[in-house]
């Protein structure tokens, strides 16, 4: 006689499990089950508990990933998977060979996947109501992961309020808890929103035609996301447009090489012998950029012979705009910390490694990209002349870009973060003010301004050392 076990839809894993602790105290075999799902179902027994028993950490694991599946054989599978374990097979899963634990590792990966695709692909838009601000997204998962995937969101967007709607379900986070509700309607959440577009200039600016690979990409981004996804409608577009835009990189690459060997450029530079800072800008400001997009450059500025000279990476838009350095949101940023540091700008100089701002020409946005590490030194002479001219009593590397600039090495900065001797000169690494500015999630930021601060208030103290 066959046992009828009723379990709730979706992923009922307290169900299932008080429904095997039950079975296995009862000694029921798993021929003898039948297992199905509903909120009500005749003649079927609800679950009933028994003495807890151990399993293997990776059958454990298992079972959390395969009830998320919709294959309905899911619970009589992991129930045959269970009780073989317990009776005679304990390393049944290192038989990788043997059908059923086949099986269920082709179930377990298909719910990872959907997982790792719900985590990729869910896209927020911003709405602000009578309930203040809020963040909608619609997602159409393959299995029932919803309640799986949940501690990912709430970990990585605990300082926002946020919901995310599928048609099996609705999580909602209000800041300090979190809440699963019923199915959502695609309609409830908006098209767009006004971040889009910066999110899509990005997705522009780092699509590389040259590495174009159209199986490989649907592949990684099904088709069946594209609805959902404000960058998919760019793609057709980006797909048509890859040759072209391939053939002008390659156009581009030869004009500039023929037009000048930054190699030649550097050792003629380094011919002259500038000495003053004065001269040395003028040199500076007749030489071509050795970065794309580059205009003019933005020379430093401040005070000479100075207890502290910061270095940053490039000027950014604003900057090239206005011809200063750390003019714009970083600049911004770096004087109120200077500022709460004790750290009078005014006191201090203040320049780039890289002295013109690279950057690739999008519409109407200029989007910033990182200088290379031939870039970067290609403009070292210039740095080491003018920190020569200057002579700071102490150099203070904001990012890796600064720091290689500055010692002629490559230079990872939470491993060097603090007092170092860059080249020949005494120096102090930390981070560069725009990484604060990326940070998505406030309680980031929040340390990692409360990070700088303290490395400013270091260099103070420092600074003081070498007077």
């Amino acid at each position: 006689m066959q046992t009828r076990i009723a379990l709730a839809p979706g992923a009922d894993l307290p169900g299932f499990r008080a429904a095997v602790r039950g079975l296995v105290a009862r000694g029921v075999k798993p021929r003898e089950v039948l297992w199905e799902t509903g909120a009500s179902l005749f003649g079927a027994a609800p679950p009933q508990d028994g003495p807890a028993f151990s399993l293997p950490r990776a059958a454990a694991e298992l079972i959390g990933l395969v009830i998320c599946h919709r294959d309905p054989a899911r619970h009589a599978l992991l129930y045959e998977m269970i009780w073989r374990l317990r009776h005679g097979e304990p390393h049944l899963l290192e038989m990788r060979h043997d059908k059923l634990t086949h099986r269920l590792e082709m179930l377990a990966k298909a719910v990872r996947r959907d997982l790792h695709k719900m985590h990729a692909f869910v896209r927020f838009r911003r709405v602000e109501d009578a309930q203040g601000e809020r963040f909608l997204a619609w997602f159409e998962p393959d299995h029932h992961i919803l309640e799986a995937t949940s501690g990912f969101f709430v970990n990585r967007f605990r300082s926002l309020v946020w919901s995310i709607l599928t048609p099996e379900g609705t999580l909602h986070w209000d800041g300090t808890r979190l809440e699963i509700g019923p199915p959502g309607q695609r309609g409830d959440v908006p098209e767009s929103d006004e971040v889009e577009s910066g999110w899509l200039d990005y997705y522009q600016s780092i699509f590389n035609p040259a590495r174009l690979n159209t199986a490989m990409m649907q592949k990684e981004m099904p088709r069946k996301y594209w609805r959902n996804l404000p960058e998919a409608r760019l793609i057709p577009e980006l797909v048509a447009q890859a040759p072209a835009r391939v053939e002008e990189m390659i156009a581009r690459a030869a004009a500039m090489s023929a037009k000048r060997d930054p190699q030649k450029a550097v050792a003629a530079m380094a011919a002259q012998t500038p000495t003053t800072l004065a001269a040395l800008n003028q040199i500076i400001m007749a030489s071509p950029p050795f970065v794309t997009g580059g205009t003019r450059a933005v020379l430093g500025e401040g005070a000479m012979e100075p207890a502290i000279a910061f270095i940053g990476e490039q000027p950014g838009d604003e900057e090239d705009a206005q011809g200063r350095c750390f003019v714009g949101p970083a600049g911004q940023l770096l004087d109120a910390m200077l500022a709460r540091a004790g750290i009078d700008r005014a006191e201090c100089y203040i320049t780039n490694a890289v002295k013109h701002f690279k950057f690739e020409q999008r519409g109407k946005h200029r989007l910033h990209q990182s200088p290379s590490t031939g870039e970067i030194k290609h403009y070292r002479w210039w740095l080491l002349k003018e920190l020569e001219l200057v002579r700071p009593r102490l150099v203070v590397a904001l990012g890796a870009s600064a720091a290689l600039a500055v010692g002629g090495q490559p230079v990872c900065v939470t491993q060097a973060r603090g007092p170092a001797q860059l080249g020949d000169w005494p120096a102090f690494v930390t981070t560069h003010p725009s990484y604060l500015l990326r940070l998505p999630d406030e309680q980031a930021r929040r340390a990692a301004e409360a990070a700088f601060l303290q490395d400013l208030r270091a260099v103070r103290r420092l600074a003081q050392t070498h007077a």
